[in-house]
């Protein structure tokens, strides 16, 4: 394993990729040695279009990305497959190579065009955003010469993934835009996403325009007293949890602070992440008393019949689809209970049984999940 030194200053260089964008190549080149990988990149993907394309690449052949892209409707088709929720659940790095096999002839053909001439034995590639057609996968390659993945080198990949995933969402949010030090107010500003910096305790530094509106219309998230503080008491929890970890020592954040579920007085859901800012030269700079930033975006509001488009494609049942409903709006189990005149276990047994089908563990991740499947709402520099 890394020395917690080690550990601790890839997780800071992935942080500071929020900030920076234009640093993903070298942190990419830093994880990919410290795990014995030759070369790595940042795929995206888009399954309604069939295309892919590189965000972020290091040490790749120069003509390997043309190879690769030639590729792109039948590879975007397998990462469909290959990188569902049941298959291949949010965080968990899946190495490749047993997926092909079990692919076919032409996923196998495909697979060594690519590999062979790189001398590439092992790929290991993990989903780090997942939104609706939409995916982002991080992926390191293996030399033939080097053997392949040991255990602690895939423990290592599985303990800065989260961190990854974070990185990969925020910048997502800041639709990958560098942020500027020295006008950080009015850079903050342009974006649609709420963004709160806090000190320690939650200590109001800076709100912008999305989120002052947040303070004074949803109450999702309040600013009373200085303070941020979320409605919910267990969203309260989580968002306390990640911002005392961001400031003591992020590389302890993990999934903590990762796709938050907030919900305002009307139960409309939105999503909150946190970023630590208290560690690094390129994050302390953008307000040296931060400890960390909190990025909320709303859904606005859908209307049931997309709802039910989402919960039909995941072959829900209509009692399921109706849960589906209360869930993604915030409500709890005893209140959508309530609300459909059913028992607080049937409910419960509704909630499992969407769950297993969605590939979802907790309602935090439900929410996201349909909030990113829903039809796009206002972004960044959008409508």
């Amino acid at each position: 394993m890394l020395a917690p030194e080690r550990m601790s200053d890839l997780i800071g260089m992935i942080y500071d990729c929020t900030v920076e964008p234009d640093r993903w190549p070298g942190v990419i080149a830093e994880i990919c040695r410290a795990i014995g990988c030759l070369s790595g990149m940042i795929l995206l993907v888009d399954l309604h279009r069939s295309q892919h394309r590189l965000a972020y690449g290091w040490g790749m052949a120069p003509d390997w990305e043309r190879r690769f892209l030639n590729y792109s409707k039948k590879i975007s088709g397998f990462y469909g497959l290959a990188f569902s929720r049941m298959r291949c659940p949010d965080g968990q790095p899946l190495v490749l190579s047993p997926v092909i096999k079990e692919a076919g002839q032409g996923a196998q053909t495909i697979y060594a065009e690519l590999t062979q001439p790189e001398g590439i034995a092992e790929v290991m590639q993990t989903v780090v955003l997942r939104q609706a057609g939409r995916l982002a996968v991080f992926g390191a390659n293996r030399h033939e010469g080097t053997g392949t993945l040991t255990t602690d080198e895939r423990a290592i990949m599985r303990l800065l993934v989260p961190h990854i995933r974070r990185a990969v969402a925020i910048s997502d949010i800041l639709d990958m835009k560098k942020l500027e030090v020295h006008a950080l107010a009015a850079t903050l500003d342009n974006y649609s996403a709420g963004v709160v910096v806090v000190a320690d305790q939650g200590r109001i530094l800076h709100a912008n325009a999305a989120a002052r509106s947040i303070f004074s219309t949803s109450g999702a998230i309040s600013g009373a007293g200085g303070f941020l503080r979320a409605r919910d008491a267990q969203a309260n929890r989580e968002l306390t949890n990640a911002i005392i970890l961001a400031q003591t020592d992020e590389a302890t954040i993990g999934a903590s602070g990762i796709g938050v579920a907030l919900n305002d007085s009307s139960g409309e859901p939105s999503i909150a992440h946190v970023l630590p800012l208290a560690r690094g030269n390129v994050r302390t700079r953008l307000m040296p008393p931060a400890t960390a930033a909190v990025f909320v975006t709303q859904s606005r509001g859908q209307p049931a019949a997309e709802i039910g488009a989402i919960a039909k494609s995941f072959g829900l049942t209509p009692s399921e689809a109706r849960t589906l409903e209360h869930l993604a709006g915030g409500a709890t189990i005893a209140e959508t209970a309530e609300a459909l005149r059913i028992s607080t276990n049937t409910a419960r047994t509704h909630v499992a049984h969407i769950f297993s089908k969605t590939g979802t563990s907790r309602q935090a991740d439900l929410v996201m999940l349909v909030k990113n499947l829903l039809p796009p709402t206002r972004r960044p520099g959008g409508s």
